[in-house]
């Protein structure tokens, strides 16, 4: 074909120089980190000219077809060559020029445009790929100077985090439509919710965040807080975390050394005693997170519940609710319980309950004294075993003892309060003896890594927008979910640009 044959001249020509350039002797006394820097430019623009080039094919060899018709069944009776758009590549900007199908009063349709399945916007699917992973790594000042550094896009700030929020849109569906791995059984399914503030720009505050900050009257001085104040610019960001995990059967000697050993070998540990190995806690795998800071907290529960549900329809696998014992995450959690009828055992973060152990044990203790660790370990190891009432009634046993003063036993009356209160949800025993998880550090780590990690970063203020995209995108990578979901996202974009705006929704291939 002679448009094939002489398609590519330019690029030709392009690529003939830079191999002349190279066979110079200028060029021939050039560092290798040079000759890097020289090819990295020079080979760009060549690359940037091959797609031009190809796309300038299309053009020439682009057949009119018989008919075209919209998807209110409006055909397109005229056709209109040479109408042009530019998009902007990894490799550069080019000019696409292809045909555009007109009627009367009615906006123009070019099917070339979905043959090439190209963006609504001016910027390419790989760019918006780049901005998405570039800026859920980091600041979007930093993310728009490494996507210019690698392409030469010439793209902005503002327009990295536009692209990032339009790369994040499909996340959710992108989940619901997801094949889960098959389980048995008997193996756990893990739900678990956490919480972590995000610094957010006065506009996009919750209205009660916001409400409170203007009760308070402001900051007395402009340029820092005064003692008390607070900055009430934070808004919540709820994370969920749900995986599988194959039961552990585990005990007490497992968790937590005995301090005071038995010279008889008495223990749960079967009687081999400190020597013995350890028991590890069930592993997690097929590990799906999410997190929001625009939905409200009962809302990630849901889509938490949505997915546990999505791998276990009916119910018969174990589900086990790990939370740091918020009042607010256990009401959210049982009230999506008892809405599906779903049967949940709640279980609460042994290591939430060991920080109150420790400030019961400083009002009993001098600081730095270690028999406080033996103190913690012993009161622990009674709440594991599925005593938590009686360790409630020990320490009231010990504060009298001792007669402390009020000001004086404040760890130990909220630590009281604490056991009691949960005592519901501080069955370890049972979790144990089933081989469940009893840590949040899943979720704990999710907090660090999609939110402060990034979210948190030194300076940061979010708009909503943005931050949402962001969490949602790292929670994605995190899951290692993401090339999987970038060709479920451009076959999205294909069916919104193209497919839905042609009767019969148009068979051309994305």
């Amino acid at each position: 074909m002679a448009a094939a044959e002489t398609a590519f001249t330019a690029s030709r020509h392009l690529f003939d120089q830079v191999t002349d350039e190279l066979g110079s002797a200028e060029t021939a006394a050039l560092t290798h980190s040079q000759l890097e820097d020289l090819l990295s430019s020079r080979m760009r623009e060549v690359t940037r000219q091959l797609f031009q080039d190809h796309v300038r094919l299309r053009e020439l060899t682009e057949q009119r077809l018989p008919e075209v018709v919209d998807a209110s069944g409006v055909e397109r009776t005229r056709i209109e060559r040479g109408r042009s758009r530019i998009l902007a590549t990894v490799f550069g900007k080019v000019t696409v020029t292809r045909i555009a199908y007109r009627g009367s009063g009615v906006a123009d349709l070019h099917p070339a445009d979905a043959v090439l399945n190209l963006p609504a916007g001016m910027h390419s699917h790989g760019l918006a790929k780049l901005a998405a992973i570039e800026a859920s790594r980091g600041s979007f000042a930093e993310a728009t100077e490494r996507i210019n550094a690698v392409t030469g896009a010439g793209i902005g700030p503002r327009q990295v985090q536009e692209l990032a929020v339009g790369a994040a849109c499909d996340i959710d569906d992108f989940y619901d439509a997801l094949v889960p791995t098959p389980c048995t059984d008997t193996t756990t399914l893990v739900v678990s919710v956490d919480g972590k503030g995000v610094v957010i720009r006065p506009e996009a505050l919750r209205e009660a965040t916001a409400k409170a900050a203007q009760v308070k009257g402001g900051n007395k001085m402009k340029s820092r807080l005064a003692a008390g104040e607070k900055h009430g610019r934070k808004r919540m960001a709820t994370l969920a975390a749900v995986y599988d995990a194959e039961p552990t059967k585990r005990g007490v000697d497992d968790i937590i050394t005995d301090p005071d050993p038995r010279e008889d070998g008495d223990s749960d540990d079967g009687g081999q005693g400190e020597g013995r190995e350890r028991r590890p806690g069930p592993k997690a795998r097929s590990k799906w997170l999410t997190g929001s800071v625009d939905d409200p907290a009962a809302q990630v529960v849901a889509a938490a519940f949505d997915q546990a549900e999505h791998r276990d329809p009916t119910n018969r696998r174990p589900w086990v609710v790990l939370v740091d014992g918020a009042r607010h995450q256990l009401d959210l959690i049982t009230a999506e319980a008892e809405r599906r009828g779903a049967r949940v055992h709640i279980v609460i973060d042994l290591i939430h309950v060991l920080e109150y152990l420790w400030d019961a044990a400083w009002c009993l203790h001098q600081a730095g004294d270690q028999a406080a660790e033996a103190f913690v370990a012993r009161h622990a190891r009674t709440i594991l075993g599925g005593g938590a009432e009686q360790v409630a009634t020990s320490l009231e046993k010990a504060a009298r003892a001792a007669r402390l003063k009020k000001n004086r036993r404040k760890g130990i009356d909220d630590a009281i309060g604490y056991l009691r209160n949960k005592a519901q949800y501080l069955r370890y025993d049972t979790a144990l003896e089933h081989g469940w998880p009893i840590a949040t550090g899943i979720i704990e780590g999710a907090c660090r890594h999609l939110v402060k990690d990034r979210l948190d970063i030194t300076g940061a203020r979010w708009g909503l927008a943005g931050a949402e995209a962001v969490l949602k995108l790292r929670a994605l990578r995190a899951n290692g979910d993401f090339d999987t979901y970038w060709t479920w996202h451009e076959k999205q974009e294909f069916a919104r640009n193209h497919q839905a705006r042609y009767r019969d929704h148009l068979t051309l291939a994305a």
